[in-house]
């Protein structure tokens, strides 16, 4: 390491800050305000304090340099459309009357206007709003919100670095709008929107803000040559403008590859490089490129993503190795903190011992602290931070928790029989129909009914000892009776118990396993106001009971129509938990397929014909780049098909994935051999019917007609116009209708109401395609 009296200061910083408070204040606010018991001006209050209280957080801390920008009401893609005007046509009127209700009409729909397309954010479990842009897209700038947030840190004497997502990455992010030709390509507009960003940019320096992150997260993906080419254009402008801050292109997730020399050559200021996901081969190219001469690295050597604490001397180790390759050399976390909770110290459920394994927002930001401390005064300066550090990651590799022999021996065992099927499914299917007896067209939902006020009163009641457990037992027979009672007048064909013993898809099991830890403070942003507790993974996977088969065969007894056994699969159980990082992600999800398999094997064995094993992740959880998608593929198939592979022919595997591009894995879908999957359709029109037509998939498919992510209601006739584009792409034999997704989130009155329309619209549909009409 370069010695002591050369080295330069190095300063920690941020990308971004968990926006959601302490006790999930802009939740509630966000929500007071849509249901008229918070006053617009008070939800702007709470959002000042919030932002507030993260800068006060990170400067006592010991950062220097703060992310403004970062924070918003709703989603971050969504306040960058806002800034340079890109407004759907359906939405302008809104936005024009109240910029606030149309902000949040976009974001959830109204009753005159559908919300935009809402997607995962890269590989991440966050979902953002998909821009709408056509070739008649005019772009203008907004600068606002970027510079009110940039100020009200400057007044608490704080040093901003506004935060916006740049323009390569919001236009490779978009979609054509409705209506727009089918070869539209909405990088064709970089040259369109660089004026409106030079112009966001001058603001923000007449603002005084010195530097400006611009997040460029789409070059990490593998990128064409004229992808390369806009980006050397778009830097090479913006970098040339008069009167502009100096400017930090912030890429995460991965290996910067082939970008990297192209934003090296261009006058930009600074290069964020993640030193986590891929930071050999991001070490590598920076060496090979000649280094950032003159210019700012950020190196993300603290995992944004992950809850494990930093081992602090291989970061060093790295930062050290870095310092011959940039003009300055700071250090941050990976990735904004956006992805993780906000203090492990909150957790007093958990053992000590544990949590000292654990850094949320909060200890990374310290650790951020510790490693520029480090790198500016040499290892002496930070002794006893590495002393403790050393013990902690010492503890946690020598841990019981982390392995059990029983567990390792039946993975190990594992044959590839074990993922097959007993017949394939041109046969299995005639038994299925024969056993099942379900119209063309069946009716089904993804799983959840909405989860009310008392039900999570009786679930707080439980814990706090306040309601004994035969007194909760009764509160979910009576919401499952109910449940059941209203799908069977209602006319759907097969059932589902409603979940409303569960508190999340994934944290519902996690706590029924051994290996997992459960946080109680742990919530992360997924969106909106939608916030999940993502379990800790922390050690080998067993299921010591059953977990579901209680209620889905206490459903079962209500009704003669089938109900479906309610999982959550392997893979997503990964995906939507902070998983360990000592082992290969294979090996953890075989373990985690094994003891779901347990359960499949129990809910057939009681009866259950019908079992859906959700994988919403395994999009999401694709690696960034296509030389990886193989090997990723691979095993999360194997593990769903372990999970599955060991019923009966006549007993029907379904499986859901929602808010993802299923284009790029159709043939993984396929490879599931699952006998009918349901996907989100509505906000995509459809789109992933045709992928499946266009790629022959021959099973079972229910695309979804009802969005779940928004209130409005669909009608019968929209539902079933959707339908009858499915059933031109599918045919009515493999054709389902159902929703986008689980319920949970909505209000009794608009699933009953959008329940029924669906139901009326897949009799509609059924009775045209008996007779042969289809318009």
């Amino acid at each position: 390491m370069t010695s002591e009296s050369t080295r330069a200061t190095a300063a920690a910083t941020v990308f971004g800050y968990p926006r959601q408070g302490h006790h999930r204040e802009l939740k509630k606010a966000v929500e007071g305000y849509w249901k008229g018991r918070v006053t617009a001006d008070a939800l702007r209050e709470s959002a000042a304090a919030l932002r507030r209280a993260n800068w006060e957080e990170l400067r006592a801390a010991g950062l220097g340099e703060l992310p403004t920008g970062d924070f918003s009401l709703y989603d971050h893609v969504l306040d960058t459309s806002v800034m340079v005007g890109a407004i759907p046509d359906r939405h302008r009127a809104a936005v024009a009357a109240d910029p606030l209700d149309g902000y949040f009409a976009m974001a959830r729909g109204s009753r005159e206007a559908a919300p935009l397309e809402m997607t995962k954010w890269f590989d991440t479990n966050y979902h953002y709003l998909v821009p709408e842009l056509g070739p008649e897209t005019v772009f203008t700038a907004n600068s606002v919100k970027q510079v009110t947030e940039f100020r009200e840190a400057s007044r608490l004497g704080m040093t901003g670095r506004p935060v916006l997502v740049g323009p390569v990455t919001y236009l490779l992010l978009a979609k054509a709008a409705p209506g727009a030709p089918a070869d539209f390509d909405p990088l064709s507009l970089l040259d369109r929107l660089l004026p409106v960003y030079a112009e966001v940019l001058a603001d923000l320096r007449a603002a005084g803000a010195a530097w400006v992150q611009l997040d460029e997260p789409a070059l990490v993906q593998d990128r064409t040559p004229a992808e390369l080419d806009a980006v050397a254009r778009a830097y090479r402008l913006l970098g040339t403008t008069d009167d502009r801050p100096k400017l930090l292109v912030a890429s995460y997730f991965g290996r910067l590859g082939a970008a990297l020399p192209v934003l090296a050559r261009t006058p930009v200021d600074g290069v964020a490089l993640d030193f986590t996901e891929s930071g050999a081969a991001n070490l590598a190219d920076l060496a090979a490129a000649g280094g950032l001469p003159g210019k700012r690295l950020v190196a993300g050597i603290v995992s944004g993503r992950n809850i494990w604490i930093n081992d602090l001397e291989k970061s060093l180790a790295t930062l050290g190795t870095l310092l011959g390759l940039a003009g300055r050399v700071d250090v941050s976390a990976s990735c904004s903190l956006l992805h993780v909770p906000l203090d492990a110290a909150a957790e007093r459920g958990i053992d000590p011992q544990i949590v000292r394994w654990l850094a949320f927002a909060r200890q990374k930001a310290g650790e951020l602290v510790v490693l520029a401390r480090g790198l500016t005064h040499g290892t002496g300066a930070i002794a006893a931070e590495l002393t403790t550090n050393r013990a902690a990651l010492a503890s946690r590799a020598g841990s019981s928790l982390t392995r059990d022999p029983a567990v390792r021996a039946r993975s190990a065992a594992v044959t590839e029989a074990d993922g097959r099927r007993s017949q394939p499914y041109a046969e299995r299917t005639v038994l299925q129909r024969a056993h099942l007896g379900l119209p063309l067209l069946p009716t089904t939902t993804i799983g959840s009914f909405p989860q009310t006020d008392e039900l999570r009163t009786a679930r707080a009641d439980l814990r706090a000892g306040r309601l004994d457990g035969p007194g909760y037992d009764k509160r979910i027979e009576a919401e499952i009776r109910e449940v059941i009672s209203f799908q069977e007048e209602t006319g759907l064909d097969v059932l589902v118990h409603g979940e409303p013993e569960r508190n999340d898809m994934v944290q519902y099991f996690a706590e029924q396993l051994t290996g997992y830890l459960a946080t109680r403070h742990g919530w992360v942003q997924s969106y909106g106001t939608r916030y999940v507790r993502p379990p800790v993974l922390a050690g080998d996977i067993s299921r010591p009971d059953p977990m579901t088969l209680r209620w889905t065969s206490y459903a079962q007894s209500l009704t003669a129509r089938p109900v479906k056994g309610m999982l959550t699969g392997p893979v997503t159980m990964l995906a939507w938990s902070f998983v360990r990082d000592d082992q290969p992600l294979a090996e953890t999800a075989r373990q985690v397929a094994l003891a779901l398999r347990d359960e499949v094997a129990d809910l057939e064995a009681a009866g259950t014909s019908v079992i859906q094993v959700d994988e919403p992740a395994l999009r999401e959880t694709l690696p960034l780049r296509a030389a990886e998608h193989a090997a990723y593929l691979a095993w999360a198939t194997e593990a769903f098909r372990l999970t599955t592979g060991g019923v009966r022919a006549q007993t029907q595997i379904h499986t859901h994935m929602c808010y993802a591009e299923f284009g790029d894995i159709i043939r993984a879908i396929d490879d599931l051999d699952a006998d009918v999957i349901s996907l989100e359709a509505a906000r995509s029109h459809m789109e992933v019917a045709q992928e499946l037509a266009e790629h022959g998939y021959p099973r079972e498919a229910g695309p979804g007609v009802y969005d779940i992510h928004s209130p409005r209601v669909p009608s019968a006739e929209e539902a079933a116009a959707l339908l009858r584009t499915g059933l031109a792409a599918l045919g009515a034999e493999r054709l389902w209708a159902n929703p986008d997704c689980g319920l949970k989130t909505r209000g009794w009155p608009e699933t009953r109401a959008s329940l029924v329309n669906l139901v009326a619209a897949a009799r509609t549909v059924r009775a045209e395609s008996a007779t042969g009409r289809t318009a």
